[in-house]
């Protein structure tokens, strides 16, 4: 069963650390931080060791305004 999670912490932007918060869409935990690292390694080409996670918490999907998160808890109609 997929879960929602929320990670936060800080990736290398060029000389500078910028913070993020991101919603996403996993089984697990280790699921969750896969998916943020390759985030990051594929849309800021950010290598791993430079993506910190300071927490990883599982959310309530309704609390989340990421749209990938409400998609993937959206009420199915038969």
């Amino acid at each position: 069963m997929v879960k929602a999670f929320r990670a936060m912490g800080t990736f290398r932007s060029g000389s500078r650390d910028q913070p993020y918060t991101i919603d996403v869409v996993a089984d697990d935990k280790e699921g969750a931080i896969e998916y943020v690292y390759s985030n990051f390694g594929s849309k800021h080409r950010v290598p791993r060791r430079f993506v910190i996670i300071s927490s990883l918490t599982e959310i309530d999907p309704s609390e989340s305004t990421e749209p990938r998160v409400i998609s993937a808890f959206r009420e199915q109609s038969d």
